[in-house]
């Protein structure tokens, strides 16, 4: 199989233009795909730097660029070398403002200007440190969502992830000897959803975790009874309070964020309808 040199071009971070190689490369099975990441290209000086490197390693060229000069050199390079470029957002800001009827402003990085909403992240993400693994439970009430189950069923990596989307979450782990405290059943602003997984799968993750940490010895932790019992009782707890549960066995930590903010949309249109609020989400 012959592998492809992808050259990403960018204005900006370029993490946008990263995440949309990355979906549409996982259509594909175990592609061999060599990345070349081009971030912050905003001159014509960059932009003829990088020309030898892409003369040198031929390929696929995806970018976003919003200046028109920017754009159109890239493209005479491009062709001159013979080599295919594609504007990934050109369609979609195109179908924009004909919906919006204005023109997008063709600004550089505008999606990470330091707004409202990058200040609203900020703030997520400093909350969502200071109130992992059980800690902070006097403040979990100002928390969007608060996630709940037993060891290594992935609540802080997706509390992470959901905290870069801008939502401040507390996660608190599930251990039948040592019960959670009251605070965690009296909740009402955030949404509390349980995280569980196949037994299984968790024992084997947590034997992964001990030989990281070049512990060896079998315990309770990794005992498949004992892993089976912790489940039943978190499960038992996400039944009697009511809280959606999503299994993570098969989930990767983004689709499991995206089951998570679903709900969080679901809730938010509920109490939008029962109040009779119009707005929109």
């Amino acid at each position: 199989m012959n592998r492809l040199n992808l050259h990403l071009v960018s204005d900006s971070t370029g993490e946008t233009l990263e995440m949309i190689a990355k979906a549409a490369l996982a259509q594909f099975d175990d592609p061999h795909v060599s990345r070349h990441f081009w971030p912050m290209v905003r001159s014509r000086q960059h932009l003829d730097r990088i020309v030898p490197e892409l003369a040198a390693n031929p390929g696929l060229v995806l970018y976003t660029l919003v200046n028109a000069e920017s754009r159109v050199r890239l493209e005479e390079h491009c062709r001159h070398l013979g080599l295919p470029a594609v504007a990934v957002l050109d369609q979609v800001t195109a179908a924009l403002e004909s919906q919006l009827g204005q023109e997008a402003h063709g600004r550089p990085g505008r999606q990470h200007s330091m707004d409202e909403h990058y200040f609203k992240r900020v703030d997520a993400i400093h909350y969502t440190i200071a109130h992992d693994d059980g800690v902070g439970y006097e403040e979990w009430e100002e928390a969007d969502i608060v996630l709940t189950g037993v060891s290594r069923t992935s609540k802080t990596p997706t509390s992470i992830y959901l905290a870069n989307r801008g939502y401040k979450v507390a996660n608190i782990p599930l251990v039948v000897e040592s019960p959670p405290p009251k605070a965690l059943f009296g909740l009402r602003h955030p949404l509390v959803v349980g995280l569980t997984t196949a037994p299984e799968r968790l024992v084997q993750i947590r034997r992964n975790r001990l030989l990281t940490l070049n512990e060896t010895t079998e315990t309770s932790y990794v005992d498949n009874g004992r892993v089976k019992d912790e489940l039943q009782f978190a499960r038992r707890m996400f039944a009697d309070n009511g809280w959606p549960v999503i299994d993570v066995t098969r989930r990767s930590i983004e689709e499991t964020a995206a089951a998570i903010i679903r709900l969080v949309q679901d809730r938010s249109r509920r109490d939008q309808q029962i109040g009779g609020v119009s707005k929109p989400i």
